[in-house]
């Protein structure tokens, strides 16, 4: 910027007004720097010029990377959900920049912030670290999680009504016929475990108690789902059903049944969480519970403007509903 001062015999700051579109400056003049800019090939760095101005307009999204279950940003559930939020910031006006942290080092989503590189940010899951949240909420730090509501929360979240869609997964196995029900999922994750209460509250609904060995504790790697799927189904007759708590674990539970000569929905009914969008697109399609992501977006959004605008940090659920397709069956469980 100063050799195109020098070069067009005017200030720096004249040459800062023409080059950001602001201020009144004579046509002849504004001509020249432009030219001048244009032959020097000079680029206007936004981001400097919008934290100088006060006028940032981006939001980071950060969606953390667990080494052990390695789930790319290319998995459909978080392609539906950072689409959603892409779309609704877009309608405000706003940008986005997207990032990876560790699932570990969730105070590491700060850094743009901290660094001037957006206004807030939005988290996407808590991944069991509601303590490193709470850290950052005493901070003061804008940003909404997508996650389950938990007591004393002091961070703004929404996400659905796991415990719901948990009931309304177990009672329609139930409904069809299902009585040893399997619940399969990572407990120690906040979501996953409201998912389980609802598991349990539908059982206990009926005057039933599922055995505790019929819940298998497995991540969403798909060796660890064919893993306990072949340790765990021999034993005592099997399960007759499954409540897989995200999709993808549903389809390799599919995959590893195939694997030991079971069928579904004849030998075993499955359904999992989420519907993603490849759900109706499986062999056999699978029945899941589905959360609003379009809805999901917006909310995320939403609340984050909110926070800055001066309002509390808040907690919102969103409604899930039962979407039933071939997996989980519609006669009774094949007799064995």
């Amino acid at each position: 910027m100063e050799d195109i001062a020098r070069m067009a015999g005017v200030s720096r700051s004249t040459v800062s007004r023409v080059l950001s579109g602001t201020g009144r400056i004579g046509e002849e003049t504004r001509k020249r720097i432009t030219e001048l800019a244009k032959t020097s090939n000079y680029s206007i760095d936004a981001s400097a010029r919008n934290l100088r101005l006060n006028q940032n307009r981006t939001i980071s999204v950060v969606v953390p990377y667990d080494p052990v279950e390695q789930l790319p940003l290319s998995e459909p559930f978080f392609l539906t959900l950072i689409g959603s939020i892409a779309d609704a910031l877009t309608a405000c006006g706003m940008d986005m920049l997207l990032s990876r942290v560790s699932a570990d080092r969730l105070d590491l989503a700060a850094e743009a912030y901290k660094g001037g590189r957006c206004l807030g940010f939005i988290l996407i899951g808590q991944w069991g670290h509601h303590d490193q949240l709470t850290a950052m909420a005493v901070q003061g730090l804008p940003f909404v999680v997508w996650g389950a509501r938990l007591p004393g929360q002091l961070y703004g979240s929404v996400g659905g009504d796991d415990v719901q869609g948990g009931f309304l997964a177990t009672s329609h196995l139930l409904d069809a016929g299902a009585r040893r029900i399997a619940f399969l999922g990572d407990t120690a994750l906040p979501e996953i475990s409201q998912r389980h209460t609802g598991y349990l509250q539908a059982h206990h609904a009926r005057g039933l108690v599922p055995a505790a060995d019929l819940t298998l504790a497995a991540n969403q790697s798909r060796e660890s789902v064919v893993a306990v799927i072949a340790e765990r189904y021999p034993r005592d007759g099997g399960f007759d059903g499954i409540f897989a708590s995200t999709d993808p674990m549903a389809m390799n539970a599919i995959g590893a049944l195939a694997a030991l000569g079971k069928k579904v929905p004849d030998d075993v009914r499955i359904i999992g969480y989420d519907d993603i969008i490849t759900a109706s697109n499986f062999q056999p399609p699978l029945s899941s519970v589905r959360t609003p992501m379009i809805d999901a977006g917006k909310a995320l959004v939403d609340s984050l403007l909110a926070q800055l605008s001066g309002a509390p940090p808040r907690q919102r659920q969103l409604a899930s509903s039962l979407v039933i397709r071939e997996s989980s069956g519609t006669g009774p469980p094949a007799a064995r």
